[in-house]
């Protein structure tokens, strides 16, 4: 009998260090969409943080860690992240796992900025796109949520259907910015 063994969506694809970027992925556990039901976004802020101790997001901003954390994703939406959630928040929002949904990798290095601007239209200037901040947009012509998340970190998830390709993608952007270079 064949025995499957479970996978993550870039397994066999990372960790890669190109041009002094190491892209890995960035084992989260749970992942979950939060979404507040209408009216019911301060009892849901007020329950978020009793339950979890973290602030609900403003508009392209990420609270708490990568780790354990909550990210703006989108109008009156969420992600929860490394945490599974409170049943205290079911009675505020609508919940919706998306674990297996999203491939998240994650790119740390002095160029990784240099390489994703190759292939994303946000300004990843610092002073324009700070550490907690993230939007959702398209990397390689692929839909995606970028958060930075260090000085020189920055998480890419795309759908996990589109992991080989991102992966692909990044690694060809971080090839044209070793070349520039000259490695």
């Amino acid at each position: 009998m064949v025995e499957l063994k479970p996978s993550t969506p870039t397994t066999r694809l990372l960790p890669v260090e190109t041009a002094g970027v190491r892209m890995r992925e960035a084992g989260f556990g749970p992942l979950t969409l939060v979404m507040p039901y209408r009216g019911r976004d301060e009892a849901l802020a007020a329950a978020l943080e009793a339950a979890h101790a973290l602030d609900w997001p403003e508009t392209g901003r990420m609270t708490g860690t990568t780790e354990r954390g909550i990210l703006w994703f989108g109008r009156a939406q969420a992600l929860l992240i490394g945490l599974v959630p409170d049943d205290g928040l079911t009675a505020q929002a609508a919940l919706v796992n998306q674990s297996d949904a999203w491939a998240v990798i994650e790119m740390q290095g002095d160029r990784a900025a240099e390489a994703l601007a190759r292939l994303t239209p946000v300004d990843l200037r610092p002073g324009v796109f700070g550490v907690g901040h993230t939007v959702r947009t398209e990397v390689g012509h692929m839909a995606a949520s970028l958060t930075r998340s260090g000085e020189s970190t920055y998480m890419v998830m795309v759908f996990r259907a589109f992991a080989h390709t991102a992966v692909h993608e990044l690694g060809a952007a971080l090839e044209g910015v070793a070349a520039r270079h000259g490695r």
